[in-house]
């Protein structure tokens, strides 16, 4: 075996097993290290996740809202899509997301954003860490946090729209009930949006 395909061979099974251990069923954390608020974030997309499928067509908010104050973010789990119109509602943005695994995994209605953080930190449960006690306890902002560049909280505990690092997860469903973007997706959102931005999941 060549050096370079020792070196490529040694890389993929360190990706791997990172992967691995990051991103099975997990819950994640806002920035706040001391919070115990978690979200829970996306699997490991080697599990049972066949599919990448994102619908990409347009819609009009006023089947979905009474008004576009404040912004408004239309989730739709069905086409994995995350529609986004401003509050003057001269523009509109159709970003395709990772959706929930499962119906039991998926919550749908009305919410809104209450928090904003960028570079989010991840941190498993207590419960996790008793089943997983291999995990890290914390892992901060960087390449290996399972919750991408940014994260926005939603009204419902637990609840993220939130980037990730694995672009393999978008138009998939792969997590346990948090919505993913591309980083770069959820980073131009993120701009967009503010505290009380409207969020509606279908």
């Amino acid at each position: 075996m060549s050096n370079n395909t020792f070196k490529m061979n040694t890389r993929r099974g360190f990706l791997a097993g990172s992967a691995a251990m990051l991103a099975t069923p997990a819950l994640a954390q806002s920035s706040d290290v001391n919070s115990l608020a978690t979200t829970e974030t996306e699997r490991d997309v080697t599990e049972v996740v066949r599919r990448n499928i994102s619908s990409f067509r347009t819609l009009s908010w006023q089947p979905y809202f009474d008004n576009t104050k404040n912004g408004a973010i239309l989730v739709d789990i069905d086409s994995r899509a995350v529609h986004y119109w401003s509050e003057d509602q001269s523009e509109y943005k159709l970003y395709p997301s990772s959706v929930p695994l499962t119906q039991e995994l998926t919550r749908r209605g009305r919410t809104q954003v209450t928090k904003m953080v960028v570079g989010p930190s991840w941190r498993p449960t207590p419960s996790m860490l008793e089943r997983n006690p291999e995990w890290p306890k914390f892992i901060g902002p960087g390449p290996d946090n399972p919750l991408g560049t940014h994260a926005m909280h939603l009204s419902w505990t637990y609840y993220r729209i939130h980037g990730t690092h694995d672009t393999r997860k978008i138009g998939r469903r792969s997590s346990n009930g948090c919505i993913g973007l591309y980083n770069e997706h959820i980073a131009e959102l993120f701009g967009k949006c503010k505290v009380g931005t409207q969020v509606l999941l279908i």
